[in-house]
């Protein structure tokens, strides 16, 4: 079985642990391409011009570990809102798509934008406030020291940021199948995906 999957949603919402369950189970490569702006707005903060870091990433720089920090957060919102930016990480990100042998894709334009012909569109999502402990509690136990406030103001900062800019801002896909993991487990979230997933392939 080869199918394109896109899954979208806002930061913390479950997306990348459901993708990355999904392509497991069906054997399909994964691409969170969240982790491409990350990659550029690292750079960014280098002081590299962000078009052009988009224009010369390279797939080596994609270190999940050192890309998933608050500061990197904010930076990758703030380059994904530039027209330029989006339109350098596009055809990676379609050619990941179209790979043979199945592909899952999670971000926030992926069944909207990148993928709009993906045969599963998926929305998952939660309550800011949810979402904000799971961040919380993620960065706790990496070690740094930070208050659930400012979690909670970067997770509404971003949200705001990223539902209205001007460029595929994150919305459902109109065929996209909503996934509300506020009260789910991971459990329950994934098996939920998985029934899409079936439905759809005749599975």
């Amino acid at each position: 079985m080869g199918m394109t999957i896109a899954i979208d949603g806002p930061a913390a919402s479950g997306k990348g642990t459901v993708s990355r369950a999904i392509a497991a189970h069906y054997g399909f490569a994964h691409l969170d391409t969240g982790l491409l702006y990350r990659a550029v707005g690292r750079r960014l903060l280098d002081g590299q011009d962000p078009v052009e870091a988009a224009r010369t990433l390279d797939a080596g720089e994609l270190d999940e570990d050192a890309l998933r920090t608050p500061d990197v957060a904010q930076a990758a919102s703030k380059v994904a809102a530039i027209p330029e930016v989006r339109q350098a990480l596009l055809d990676f990100q379609r050619a990941f798509a179209a790979r043979a042998g199945g592909a899952v894709l999670d971000g926030r334009d992926i069944g909207t934008v990148i993928c709009p012909e993906a045969e599963v569109k998926l929305f998952v999502t939660a309550s800011a406030e949810i979402r904000a402990k799971r961040r919380h509690a993620e960065l706790v136990d990496k070690g740094m020291d930070i208050d659930f406030a400012t979690v909670l103001a970067d997770v509404e900062q971003r949200d705001a940021r990223d539902m209205t800019r001007a460029d595929a801002p994150l919305r459902p896909a109109d065929d996209a199948v909503l996934i509300d993991t506020s009260v789910m487990s991971i459990a329950q979230a994934v098996a939920a995906a998985r029934a899409e997933v079936d439905a759809r392939s005749g599975g």
